[in-house]
């Protein structure tokens, strides 16, 4: 396993990186967007570095930010047995560097991004929807999404048709009762064949 710190230190003298942190024993570099691509590739290609692998891109949104998104790419490299997390930030109309030609599986991340998201990456060929309808209105993992108004799509047998109906996500006011059902009772069966005296 390749010393961390020294890791540490490789990156952070990378192009486009402002700034690396620790958390969960991963390091974790914040980066500019304009650079990321480059960056990308001194990752993968760097020598003492060698991130070959993309594990994810996924997207945070933290919609009290002018840049509300942040784009997170948590990177493998196999041959030092450690893990990286890059994170980005955007906003909806700033388009974040495709890395799909670094690796071809990131098509797939970003594709995603883009769906749940809305988060726009320049470069990217194949920038549709993979999670949602064609016809999906909006992007359903931001904040800001209302629950109700939407249609969903279902094919009905009766009909023999594809129907659109209205969503309904609400659910009823419940009162529970969180208590085990032991905790209530006073005697347990067969506690009268127990001679208490």
């Amino acid at each position: 396993m390749a010393d961390l710190q020294a890791v540490a230190v490789a990156v952070a003298a990378l192009p486009g990186v402002r700034g690396t942190s620790f958390a969960l024993d991963e390091l974790v570099v914040q980066a500019d967007r304009d650079s990321l691509y480059a960056l990308m590739v001194a990752l993968r290609d760097g020598e003492g570095l060698r991130f070959e692998q993309v594990v994810d891109i996924c997207g945070v949104d933290w919609p009290e930010r002018a840049e509300r998104f942040d784009v997170v790419y948590n990177l493998l490299s196999v041959t030092l047995n450690q893990r990286l997390r890059v994170i980005v930030t955007t906003d909806d109309t700033k388009p974040v560097p495709s890395v799909h030609t670094v690796w071809p599986v990131a098509t797939w991340w970003e594709r995603e991004a883009w769906d749940m998201f809305g988060i726009i990456f320049s470069g990217q060929p194949d920038l549709r929807r993979i999670l949602t309808d064609y016809g999906f209105e909006g992007h359903p993992l931001r904040k800001d999404f209302p629950l109700t108004g939407y249609v969903e799509v279902r094919y009905d047998e009766e009909r023999k048709q594809v129907v659109y109906e209205p969503v309904k996500l609400t659910q009823d006011f419940r009162n529970f009762d969180f208590l085990s059902p032991w905790e209530a009772m006073t005697s347990l069966p067969g506690d009268e064949k127990v001679d208490r005296s």
